[in-house]
């Protein structure tokens, strides 16, 4: 899996999620929108955006006299490299211990079995 810089807590997504949307977006842009979904004060969000620009998960567009922010990371990478993370960390990298434990455990409904079933005949060909 190819380095995307996606190691960001779960605050980082909530920041993140707002610019997958639309970006480039202004610190107050993004304050505003996450003011209607969070209790955080603006202070927490800059520290998360903050964060977000060291680790190299956000750019910064300086030229239009406010800062903008933008994504350097796709969500789809991230996803990825999320779920990969969860898979190793909780199945010991068994994508099959995974399925088996919803199958098992009834977590699954008849149609996403059916769905999956598809997808690994698929694959298969």
């Amino acid at each position: 899996m190819k380095d995307t810089n996606c190691k960001i807590s779960d605050a980082e997504w909530v920041i993140m999620k707002v610019l997958w949307k639309e970006s480039p977006q202004t610190t107050t842009k993004i304050i505003e929108t996450l003011s209607k979904e969070t209790n955080w004060n603006p202070k927490t969000i800059h520290t998360l955006i903050a964060r977000l620009v060291k680790k190299n998960a956000l750019g910064i567009d300086k030229n239009s006299g406010q800062y903008k922010y933008f994504p350097l990371v796709t969500k789809e990478d991230c996803i990825q490299e999320e779920t990969g993370s969860f898979i190793q960390k909780i199945y010991e990298g068994s994508i099959y211990n995974l399925v088996a434990n919803f199958i098992h455990d009834e977590k699954i409904s008849a149609e996403e079995m059916e769905d999956l079933k598809k997808l690994l005949d698929e694959k298969l060909k």
